[in-house]
Protein backbone atom coordinates (compact mmCIF):
# COMPACT_ATOMS: atom_id res chain seq x y z
CA UNK A 1 0.00 0.00 0.00
CA UNK A 2 1.26 3.41 -0.98
CA UNK A 3 2.51 5.40 1.93
CA UNK A 4 4.43 2.96 3.94
CA UNK A 5 7.74 3.98 4.98
CA UNK A 6 10.19 4.27 1.52
CA UNK A 7 7.35 3.73 -0.69
CA UNK A 8 6.08 7.77 -0.85
CA UNK A 9 8.38 9.63 -3.65
CA UNK A 10 7.64 13.16 -5.76
CA UNK A 11 6.38 11.40 -9.36
CA UNK A 12 7.73 13.80 -11.99
CA UNK A 13 5.50 13.56 -14.88
CA UNK A 14 6.08 15.52 -18.41
CA UNK A 15 3.57 17.68 -19.53
CA UNK A 16 2.10 15.48 -22.42
CA UNK A 17 0.93 13.04 -19.84
CA UNK A 18 -0.72 15.81 -17.58
CA UNK A 19 -2.74 17.35 -20.26
CA UNK A 20 -3.52 13.84 -21.44
CA UNK A 21 -4.31 12.77 -18.17
CA UNK A 22 -6.59 15.87 -17.41
CA UNK A 23 -8.37 15.31 -21.21
CA UNK A 24 -9.42 11.82 -19.94
CA UNK A 25 -10.35 12.42 -16.19
CA UNK A 26 -12.25 15.47 -17.05
CA UNK A 27 -14.49 13.62 -20.11
CA UNK A 28 -14.41 10.88 -18.02
CA UNK A 29 -16.41 13.31 -15.17
CA UNK A 30 -18.72 15.23 -17.59
CA UNK A 31 -19.86 12.06 -18.55
CA UNK A 32 -20.75 11.40 -15.25
CA UNK A 33 -22.58 14.41 -14.56
CA UNK A 34 -24.93 14.13 -17.93
CA UNK A 35 -25.14 10.19 -18.55
CA UNK A 36 -24.72 8.66 -15.56
CA UNK A 37 -27.26 7.04 -13.01
CA UNK A 38 -26.30 9.85 -10.51
CA UNK A 39 -28.95 12.16 -8.96
CA UNK A 40 -27.96 15.32 -8.02
CA UNK A 41 -28.71 17.58 -5.52
CA UNK A 42 -29.81 21.04 -6.41
CA UNK A 43 -30.36 24.22 -4.75
CA UNK A 44 -33.70 24.54 -3.15
CA UNK A 45 -35.72 27.97 -1.65
CA UNK A 46 -36.53 26.05 1.68
CA UNK A 47 -34.74 25.84 5.23
CA UNK A 48 -34.89 22.56 7.28
CA UNK A 49 -35.57 23.40 10.81
CA UNK A 50 -33.23 21.33 12.65
CA UNK A 51 -29.22 22.30 13.23
CA UNK A 52 -27.11 19.19 12.75
CA UNK A 53 -23.13 20.61 12.79
CA UNK A 54 -21.62 23.79 11.94
CA UNK A 55 -18.04 24.64 12.13
CA UNK A 56 -16.04 27.50 10.66
CA UNK A 57 -12.47 28.68 9.41
CA UNK A 58 -10.22 31.25 8.78
CA UNK A 59 -9.90 33.22 5.68
CA UNK A 60 -6.40 34.32 6.37
CA UNK A 61 -3.08 32.77 7.66
CA UNK A 62 0.16 34.49 8.30
CA UNK A 63 1.90 31.88 5.77
CA UNK A 64 5.50 32.00 4.61
CA UNK A 65 6.46 32.89 0.77
CA UNK A 66 2.87 33.06 -0.23
CA UNK A 67 1.36 36.76 -1.27
CA UNK A 68 -1.09 37.73 1.15
CA UNK A 69 -2.81 39.31 -2.14
CA UNK A 70 -3.75 35.90 -3.09
CA UNK A 71 -5.77 35.02 -0.22
CA UNK A 72 -7.67 38.11 -0.38
CA UNK A 73 -8.55 36.79 -4.04
CA UNK A 74 -9.22 33.48 -1.90
CA UNK A 75 -12.14 35.24 -0.31
CA UNK A 76 -13.50 36.81 -3.82
CA UNK A 77 -13.62 33.12 -4.92
CA UNK A 78 -15.02 31.53 -1.99
CA UNK A 79 -18.11 34.24 -1.89
CA UNK A 80 -18.97 33.00 -5.84
CA UNK A 81 -18.83 29.66 -5.02
CA UNK A 82 -20.55 29.79 -1.78
CA UNK A 83 -23.68 31.22 -3.38
CA UNK A 84 -23.37 27.61 -5.93
CA UNK A 85 -23.88 25.55 -2.77
CA UNK A 86 -25.76 27.41 -0.28
CA UNK A 87 -29.13 26.08 0.57
CA UNK A 88 -28.14 23.09 -1.19
CA UNK A 89 -30.79 19.95 -0.43
CA UNK A 90 -29.61 16.53 -0.42
CA UNK A 91 -32.68 14.46 -0.28
CA UNK A 92 -32.02 10.44 0.53
CA UNK A 93 -30.82 8.97 -2.37
CA UNK A 94 -29.60 11.78 -3.35
CA UNK A 95 -25.88 13.23 -4.02
CA UNK A 96 -23.92 16.32 -3.61
CA UNK A 97 -21.34 16.94 -5.83
CA UNK A 98 -19.03 19.87 -5.62
CA UNK A 99 -17.87 20.80 -9.13
CA UNK A 100 -21.28 19.54 -10.63
CA UNK A 101 -22.88 22.55 -8.36
CA UNK A 102 -19.75 24.91 -8.66
CA UNK A 103 -19.39 24.38 -12.13
CA UNK A 104 -15.80 25.86 -13.74
CA UNK A 105 -14.35 28.45 -12.44
CA UNK A 106 -13.31 31.11 -14.61
CA UNK A 107 -12.02 34.66 -15.24
CA UNK A 108 -15.44 35.42 -17.09
CA UNK A 109 -17.45 34.05 -14.06
CA UNK A 110 -15.67 36.52 -11.80
CA UNK A 111 -13.30 34.19 -9.95
CA UNK A 112 -9.36 35.46 -9.39
CA UNK A 113 -6.29 34.38 -9.43
CA UNK A 114 -6.09 32.18 -5.80
CA UNK A 115 -3.38 30.08 -4.25
CA UNK A 116 -2.91 26.62 -5.91
CA UNK A 117 -0.31 23.76 -5.20
CA UNK A 118 0.60 22.05 -8.14
CA UNK A 119 2.81 18.64 -7.77
CA UNK A 120 4.10 20.27 -4.39
CA UNK A 121 4.20 23.59 -5.41
CA UNK A 122 2.37 26.78 -4.50
CA UNK A 123 0.92 28.97 -7.15
CA UNK A 124 -1.43 30.88 -8.56
CA UNK A 125 -4.27 29.83 -10.67
CA UNK A 126 -8.24 30.98 -11.26
CA UNK A 127 -10.09 30.19 -8.57
CA UNK A 128 -7.89 29.29 -6.26
CA UNK A 129 -8.42 28.41 -2.40
CA UNK A 130 -11.48 26.53 -3.56
CA UNK A 131 -9.90 23.81 -1.33
CA UNK A 132 -11.11 25.52 2.15
CA UNK A 133 -14.64 25.31 0.97
CA UNK A 134 -14.18 21.21 -0.03
CA UNK A 135 -12.40 21.06 3.30
CA UNK A 136 -14.91 22.80 5.35
CA UNK A 137 -17.62 20.38 3.61
CA UNK A 138 -16.08 16.72 4.33
CA UNK A 139 -15.27 18.00 7.42
CA UNK A 140 -18.92 18.64 8.17
CA UNK A 141 -19.87 15.22 6.69
CA UNK A 142 -17.94 13.73 9.04
CA UNK A 143 -20.02 15.20 11.96
CA UNK A 144 -23.40 13.47 9.75
CA UNK A 145 -24.63 10.19 8.91
CA UNK A 146 -24.04 11.35 5.34
CA UNK A 147 -21.74 9.12 3.16
CA UNK A 148 -18.66 10.30 1.75
CA UNK A 149 -18.89 8.19 -1.61
CA UNK A 150 -15.50 10.18 -3.33
CA UNK A 151 -13.08 12.63 -1.31
CA UNK A 152 -9.05 13.11 -2.27
CA UNK A 153 -6.62 13.18 -0.10
CA UNK A 154 -3.53 16.47 -0.27
CA UNK A 155 -0.81 14.63 -1.55
CA UNK A 156 1.63 17.05 -0.29
CA UNK A 157 1.31 18.63 3.61
CA UNK A 158 3.06 22.06 2.13
CA UNK A 159 2.74 23.93 5.66
CA UNK A 160 3.76 23.15 9.13
CA UNK A 161 0.63 22.90 11.50
CA UNK A 162 0.11 26.41 12.92
CA UNK A 163 -2.51 26.95 15.18
CA UNK A 164 -4.31 23.71 13.93
CA UNK A 165 -8.00 23.11 15.51
CA UNK A 166 -8.56 19.57 12.95
CA UNK A 167 -6.58 16.89 12.81
CA UNK A 168 -4.57 16.45 10.11
CA UNK A 169 -5.96 15.06 6.82
CA UNK A 170 -9.33 15.77 7.65
CA UNK A 171 -9.87 18.01 4.52
CA UNK A 172 -10.41 17.17 0.92
CA UNK A 173 -8.08 18.62 -1.73
CA UNK A 174 -10.36 19.67 -5.04
CA UNK A 175 -9.68 20.16 -9.13
CA UNK A 176 -11.80 20.62 -11.72
CA UNK A 177 -13.85 18.33 -12.60
CA UNK A 178 -12.34 14.94 -12.01
CA UNK A 179 -11.00 15.31 -8.49
CA UNK A 180 -14.08 16.10 -6.61
CA UNK A 181 -15.96 15.54 -3.10
CA UNK A 182 -18.85 13.79 -3.84
CA UNK A 183 -21.52 13.11 -0.50
CA UNK A 184 -24.36 10.46 -0.57
CA UNK A 185 -27.54 10.74 1.35
CA UNK A 186 -28.10 6.93 1.99
CA UNK A 187 -30.59 7.90 4.88
CA UNK A 188 -34.35 8.50 5.05
CA UNK A 189 -33.76 12.04 6.32
CA UNK A 190 -33.00 15.01 4.24
CA UNK A 191 -30.13 17.60 4.87
CA UNK A 192 -28.99 20.91 3.63
CA UNK A 193 -26.08 22.73 3.61
CA UNK A 194 -25.94 26.45 4.27
CA UNK A 195 -22.69 28.85 3.89
CA UNK A 196 -21.54 32.56 4.24
CA UNK A 197 -18.07 33.98 4.31
CA UNK A 198 -17.89 36.64 6.28
CA UNK A 199 -15.11 39.30 7.31
CA UNK A 200 -13.06 37.18 9.03
CA UNK A 201 -14.45 33.17 8.41
CA UNK A 202 -15.88 30.83 6.04
CA UNK A 203 -18.98 29.42 7.61
CA UNK A 204 -20.70 26.21 7.51
CA UNK A 205 -24.06 25.00 8.71
CA UNK A 206 -25.97 21.33 8.05
CA UNK A 207 -29.22 21.30 8.52
CA UNK A 208 -31.78 18.03 8.75
CA UNK A 209 -35.67 17.59 8.47
CA UNK A 210 -35.87 15.64 11.78
CA UNK A 211 -33.60 16.25 14.98
CA UNK A 212 -30.42 14.22 15.77
CA UNK A 213 -29.82 10.76 17.45
CA UNK A 214 -26.44 10.83 17.53
CA UNK A 215 -22.96 13.36 17.61
CA UNK A 216 -19.85 12.75 16.45
CA UNK A 217 -16.55 12.93 17.66
CA UNK A 218 -13.51 12.82 14.59
CA UNK A 219 -9.62 12.02 16.52
CA UNK A 220 -6.29 10.36 15.26
CA UNK A 221 -4.72 7.56 15.70
CA UNK A 222 -1.04 6.56 15.02
CA UNK A 223 0.04 9.97 14.00
CA UNK A 224 3.77 10.04 12.41
CA UNK A 225 6.19 11.61 10.80
CA UNK A 226 9.07 9.74 8.71
CA UNK A 227 11.94 10.55 6.60
CA UNK A 228 12.36 8.93 3.38
CA UNK A 229 15.16 6.70 1.88
CA UNK A 230 15.45 9.62 -0.81
CA UNK A 231 15.63 12.24 1.61
CA UNK A 232 12.25 13.87 2.45
CA UNK A 233 9.96 13.29 4.85
CA UNK A 234 5.94 12.21 4.47
CA UNK A 235 3.45 11.96 7.14
CA UNK A 236 0.95 9.72 8.02
CA UNK A 237 -2.18 8.85 10.05
CA UNK A 238 -5.53 7.02 10.97
CA UNK A 239 -9.16 9.23 11.09
CA UNK A 240 -11.31 7.33 13.42
CA UNK A 241 -15.15 8.67 14.20
CA UNK A 242 -16.56 7.77 17.95
CA UNK A 243 -20.27 8.05 17.42
CA UNK A 244 -22.60 9.00 20.99
CA UNK A 245 -26.46 8.76 21.57
CA UNK A 246 -28.16 11.13 23.31
CA UNK A 247 -27.29 9.98 27.05
CA UNK A 248 -23.49 10.74 25.64
CA UNK A 249 -22.91 6.87 25.55
CA UNK A 250 -20.82 5.77 22.75
CA UNK A 251 -22.22 3.33 20.80
CA UNK A 252 -19.55 2.77 17.55
CA UNK A 253 -15.75 3.64 16.96
CA UNK A 254 -15.88 3.76 13.45
CA UNK A 255 -12.94 3.72 11.08
CA UNK A 256 -12.60 6.88 8.47
CA UNK A 257 -9.65 7.51 6.28
CA UNK A 258 -5.84 6.54 6.30
CA UNK A 259 -3.61 9.70 5.33
CA UNK A 260 -0.25 9.67 3.58
CA UNK A 261 1.32 12.98 2.16
CA UNK A 262 4.30 13.95 1.07
CA UNK A 263 5.98 16.67 3.31
CA UNK A 264 7.20 20.08 1.96
CA UNK A 265 8.77 21.64 4.70
CA UNK A 266 11.55 19.62 7.21
CA UNK A 267 8.97 18.84 10.90
CA UNK A 268 9.68 20.32 13.80
CA UNK A 269 12.66 22.88 13.04
CA UNK A 270 10.35 24.39 10.31
CA UNK A 271 7.24 24.21 12.78
CA UNK A 272 9.20 25.84 15.85
CA UNK A 273 10.39 28.58 12.82
CA UNK A 274 6.24 28.96 11.34
CA UNK A 275 5.40 29.72 14.81
CA UNK A 276 7.45 32.54 15.67
CA UNK A 277 6.85 34.37 12.60
CA UNK A 278 3.42 34.38 13.21
CA UNK A 279 4.00 35.33 16.66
Amino acid sequence: MPGQSGELKPINRTKLRLSLGKIYYTTKRYKLWYFGNVKFAKVQNITLQYNCFSHRTPLLRELREVDMHLQYNKIQNLKLAVKKLNGVVIYPGETLSYWERIGKPTKRKGYLEGMVLFCGNVKSGIGGGLCQLSNLIYWMTLHTPLTVVERYRHSFDVFPDSNRTQPFGSGATCVYNYRDLMIKNDTSQTFQLFFEVTEKNLIGCCKSDMSMNYHYEIYEKEHRMEREYWGGYSRHNELYRKVYDEQNNIIADEFVVENHTLMMYQPFIDLITEEKEIK
